[in-house]
């Protein structure tokens, strides 16, 4: 029997009542040094579980593999969820949404043209059921059953925003059963009857989501299941935010009197998100509903923790609504974190991006292939083949591109096509026949809601100038796993036109908490002892990254810097707060 069942009107945990007050945090997106730390605030702020999805692209990055360490060692992070005393919930997807890159599903499975994603297509449900085949032995210590904190797990996420095929459902239902979850499942759908008609499945406990309208929400979900619990498993008290766009904000006192309103029903809630944390390296997700619009690398989400893990504003809020609900400990609540002291850092070292990159060996084709044929996740890949006319003509590349490329010729460049900006077309001046055509594409993340999940990245499609068709291509994947490999050479003086890699050290006394500002730099990636941060931009609205404080040391420190345009500054400044701009309350 599960250790948590449904009564006609709410949970009973090991046959006595229970409430679930939980909170979001995804064990990917946190250092796994802090998991501890993050677990303790959540028990402190009066919580009794925690939740999290399981990202399938990561755990899974071939097939047949499974990967359980470092960031993605669950495992370790359901362990020290049970000594803090906290119940834990688990979506493993096959989709989680997330704000992830491609919403978590593999690019091994994506690249299959033809696969019906998130349906009953045997390719789609096999490839699934051969990774919970070795998912679920590593997790099974874990699940309530056998003595271990994980009370329930969801089927799928948020499917009725997606489609209606119910024997997928079902099948899900039954992967995860067969392979022993014996705990509670259930599914989660945004509050409106024809999500709810299609994302559910008889006898399955059905739940949803929402941010406000308390009562208009509960009503929807109890009209569309008559008894059982009332549980609201996405109350949203934040949201993310885009390149170019603000920094999303709720007031805390509003999102508080919502939560106030929601436990006064006697439902149950998973609050998104208790804390957000970081995309680090290339794992953001994005957007495209009438454009491509990518995540950015902040996933602070203005949770009740911030990002690095400092009690914000709704953290007190919650405490006290939650405290008038069901208490909280009686240990203090927890200070911020402290923070390393301002630091400036000359980068005195450069290494010109293209000349590195075309010493690399590279994949050879008559016409551009795709990131995905080339078997890339992520990052970067240079283009190159040669223009057969001069003067001034049309560049146009059938498709687009995915997501953003800089045009080079013969190592001059001319222009910037955007996704974002259904960019197809640029006109160029070639000096000579047979100039050098180079093409730098980034993939700026994978879609992770709605049906262009798996859409293709690089160079999409034919490329020709002045209406002739460019043939016998190169590709070079650009090699960011290792800033190490990079050929660092003596920093040329004045400011840096064109992509390079760009290092410098700096001396930490103690190790804490840091934010890095890049003020005179465009955009780009940037590495702190070898540690992917992600990626900046100054078209914002977040101007700095966070710089957790296990990746330093005490002593010496690197850090790397890919910037892709022209920079003015030669130095970096790390800092004591977070700046992730211009603010939009909803």
């Amino acid at each position: 029997m599960p250790a948590l069942t449904t009564s006609t009107d709410g949970f009973l945990l090991h046959g006595e009542p229970f409430r679930i007050l939980s909170g979001a945090m995804h064990y990917f997106r946190i250092h796994p040094d802090q998991w501890a730390d993050r677990l303790r605030k959540a028990r402190l702020m009066g919580l009794n579980t925690v939740e999290t999805y399981l990202p399938w692209n990561h755990h899974q990055p071939e097939p047949g593999t499974l990967v359980l360490d470092g960031f993605l060692d669950l495992p370790r992070w359901l362990r020290l969820a049970q000594e803090e005393g906290l119940q834990v919930i688990l979506r493993p997807g096959p989709f989680i949404c997330a704000e992830w890159d491609d919403g978590g599903l593999p690019s091994w499975l994506l690249a299959d043209p033809d696969i019906r994603l998130r349906t009953s297509d045997p390719r789609f449900t096999g490839a699934f059921d051969g990774y919970v085949d070795l998912l679920l032995p590593a997790l099974r210590p874990y699940l309530a059953a056998h003595g271990g904190p994980v009370i329930a797990v969801q089927v799928e996420n948020e499917y009725g925003a997606y489609g209606d095929d119910t024997a997928y459902l079902k099948h899900v239902h039954q992967s995860l059963r067969e392979r022993g979850v014996e705990e509670l499942l259930f599914t989660c759908d945004q509050a409106n009857p024809e999500h709810l008609s299609a994302g559910t499945l008889p006898g399955t406990l059905a739940t949803t989501t929402f941010g406000s309208r308390v009562e208009e929400n509960l009503a929807a979900l109890r009209a569309h299941q008559p008894e059982g619990p009332l549980m609201c498993a996405e109350f949203w008290i934040g949201w993310f935010d885009h390149w170019g766009g603000p920094h999303h904000v709720r007031d805390a006192a509003d999102a508080a009197a919502d939560l106030d309103r929601l436990l006064a029903t006697g439902a149950s809630v998973n609050i998104y998100m208790f804390h957000g944390g970081t995309n680090f390296g290339f794992t953001n997700g994005a957007n495209h509903k009438h454009a491509y619009t990518p995540t950015i690398t902040s996933y602070d989400y203005d949770a009740a923790l911030t990002e690095s893990g400092d009690p914000g504003p709704k953290y007190h809020a919650f405490r006290e609504v939650i405290a008038r609900h069901a208490g909280v400990p009686e240990e203090p609540a927890p200070a911020p974190a402290p923070k390393l002291p301002v630091t400036d850092v000359d980068l005195d070292h450069r290494a010109p991006l293209l000349p590195y990159v075309r010493g690399l060996a590279a994949v050879r084709t008559g016409h551009p292939a795709t990131m995905n044929e080339l078997g890339l996740r992520s990052g970067y890949v240079l283009y190159r083949t040669t223009l057969p006319n001069s003067g001034e003509g049309l560049l146009h590349f059938a498709g687009g591109v995915g997501d953003r490329a800089l045009v080079f010729v013969d190592g001059a460049c001319l222009g910037v096509l955007e996704r974002e900006r259904h960019d197809e077309t640029l006109v160029v001046r070639v000096p000579h026949a047979g100039a050098v055509l180079e093409v730098l594409v980034e993939n700026m993340g994978g879609v992770n809601y709605g049906p262009r999940i798996g859409a293709p990245k690089g160079l999409l499609g034919p490329v020709s100038f002045q209406g002739t068709a460019l043939e016998g291509w190169e590709a070079r994947p650009v090699p960011v796993d290792d800033p190490a490999a990079v050929p660092f050479g003596a920093y040329e003086t004045g400011p840096s036109a064109g992509p390079a890699f760009h290092r410098g050290t700096f001396e930490v006394v103690t190790p804490a908490d840091t934010f890095l500002a890049l003020p005179g730099w465009t955009k780009g990636q940037a590495w702190v002892n070898g540690f992917h941060l992600g990626r900046y931009w100054n078209r914002g609205p977040q101007h700095t990254l966070y710089v957790p404080a296990p990746v330093l040391r005490q002593g010496s420190n690197e850090l790397v810097v890919l910037e892709l345009h022209a920079t003015t500054a030669t130095r970096a400044r790390l800092t004591d707060s977070a700046d992730l701009g211009p603010e939009n309350t909803w």
